[in-house]
This record gives C-alpha cells, structure tokens and sequence, in this order.
C-alpha cells in the first residue's frame, strides 16, 4: 500500500513511473543507440502549484490552483474547524520534523530497540499509523459490491461503514477515512449518490482509491503486568482515568480520548465487554489506536451510528 504526504505527490510519482517505464521500453526496442537518447515523447512534470491531470490525459501546464481546490484542508475535516493551536493542543508532535535516511547519503538504516515489544510485533506492525494520501487498489466482489456507505461532509466524502469481509475491508479502508478520488476523479463536492454511480461503473477488477486518513489518530504501544492489566479503564469506548504508574501512564496514554483499534483490529461501535475480550486476548504487548474525543464524536455525529455498531467490520487485517 503506497504512501503519499500529498495527493500531488501520489500524482507525480505515477507519472515518473511512466516516465520510467517508457524509458525501459525504448532501451529494450533500441539498445545500439545507448542511454543518451530519451524517448521521443517525454512527459513534463508540473510545477508546484499547478493543476495535476487525471490518469492517462496529456500533461499540460495549466492555470494555478491551491491545493484546497482538490479536497478539504485539515482546518475544516466534516466541517470542524481545527485551528493551529487546537493541532498543537492536541498532536504537539505534528510541528516536529520527521527525518527520514537517504541511502544516497551512504549511512545504514538503525533500527529502533525493543528488546521486549520485539521488532516483529504483529500487533504494532498492523496498527502502525502513516499520515498522509494512501493508494488503496479495491474491487467487487460476486454481488458488484465494493462494501462501504459514504457520508459527504462539507463538500468531502468520508468513509461511514465497512462491511465485514468485503473488498474494502481486506483492502484496509476504515471508518472516518476520506475519499479523495476514485480512478482519478476528485470528489470534492460530489453527494453520496455520484459516488455511488462512479463505483457502480467502476471495473470490477481493479478500482484505484487516493484515500486520506483519519487526522490525529496516534498509536500507543503498551506493556501488560504481571496481572494482564495495562493501567487504563474506558467506558463507551472512551479512555476515562490512566492508573498511576502504571504502562499507561509511562508511555503516555490520554484520557478523552476514544480507542479505535486494538492491535489494528476495529473495535469502533463494539460493547464494551466485547472490546475487554479483545484486549485480554492480546499479548504482553498491546497497541491502541486512538483520537481525540471531540474529534470522534464529531464523526459519530455526522455518520450513521446505529450502522456502525449492527455492520462494522472488526475482523483482523492481514498485512
């Protein structure tokens, strides 16, 4: 599953792999004259700040466009406005700059220490969170269905159920996440049943998603004590007090703050004995994805909560 930190980027990179891949076949087709003649119809990549065209379109510089005009900024996810400072408040976390190793820079990649979690943990390696645009490929299954309702927001379209074992749900599509196009069509500003005629047409085989995720969601990685127990209770699926001392308390758990995964399996519309089930089944090590309190209910507001709780999917993702 390929990860963008913009939509733009998603879109030049395909294009450079065209480019690539064009230049591969005219290598193939004329070896003799060597790596110094180009194809002879090269693509031009648009600059910063201009339009990106949709898949298998001539690229052509066009008119300047800010990048609002393809989807919804953060400041105004389902229509909540989130300032700056509530960012801050929130995910102080998100003005840091995330230093990534360049093998062009000579240097070996170090891995990080977890000598008890281990370094092949599959509860972390499932809930591990990238911000950003992700490319989801999905299909129908035998019935035409892809397996997801939509609730459109503020001009943006959100993710508002995934059925259980459907072709969205073994894709990795989630509650909350937004829908920014399908094969290549922005649908900012689309109602829900123009979303529905573009998957309705969409070849069964293959549908391509650029797809954002859920905002301040985080992962927390804990250690179970000798009795089981983190050091947490919750209740309606939200964190209510963090006990002191405890694994919990150490690695930063918060309270308001509703838990959407355990270990990357859903538990968003589960009971609570049925979420407690999950969690004493997990290992010593647990993971929990979580948000913000007032963000999920915003999300629970705008989307169909009795759906949420009778159809959700809350299988066990493959990774």
């Amino acid at each position: 599953m390929s990860l963008y930190p913009s939509l733009e980027d998603m879109k030049v990179d395909q294009m450079a792999q065209v480019q690539q891949s064009i230049s591969q076949q005219y290598q193939q087709q004329y070896p003799q004259q060597g790596p110094q003649h180009p194809p002879q119809q090269q693509l031009q990549y648009p600059q910063p700040g201009q339009q990106y065209p949709q898949p298998g379109a001539p690229v052509q510089s066009v008119a300047t466009v800010g990048a609002s005009s393809l989807y919804p900024t953060l400041d105004d996810y389902m229509g909540l406005q989130l300032s700056q400072a509530v960012i801050q408040h929130h995910m102080p976390e998100t003005g840091m700059d995330v230093v990534r190793h360049n093998p062009a820079q000579g240097g070996a990649m170090t891995p990080y220490v977890a000598p008890i979690t281990g370094t092949s943990n599959m509860g972390v390696m499932r809930a591990e969170v990238k911000q950003g645009i992700r490319q989801v490929i999905c299909c129908k299954d035998q019935d035409g269905k892809v397996g997801i309702r939509v609730q459109c927001i503020n001009k943006g379209v959100f993710v508002s159920l995934v059925q259980s074992g459907s072709p969205a749900a073994l894709s990795g599509l989630r509650f909350g996440d937004q829908l920014l196009q399908i094969d290549g069509t922005t649908l900012a500003g689309f109602d829900k049943d123009k979303v529905f005629k573009i998957l309705k047409k969409a070849n069964a085989q293959r549908i391509e998603l650029a797809v954002r995720d859920r905002p301040f969601e985080r992962t927390i990685t804990m250690q179970k004590d000798s009795q089981g127990h983190v050091g947490f209770i919750f209740k309606d699926g939200k964190i209510k007090s963090i006990v002191k001392d405890s694994s919990a308390a150490r690695n930063g758990l918060l309270i308001e703050h509703a838990i959407l995964e355990v270990n990357g399996q859903n538990v968003v519309g589960l009971k609570d004995n049925a979420t407690s089930e999950i969690l004493t089944a997990a290992g010593r090590s647990l993971t929990l994805t979580i948000m913000p309190e007032f963000i999920f209910d915003h999300m629970m507001k705008n989307m169909s909560s009795s759906l949420v709780k009778k159809s959700m999917d809350h299988s066990v993702p493959d990774l």
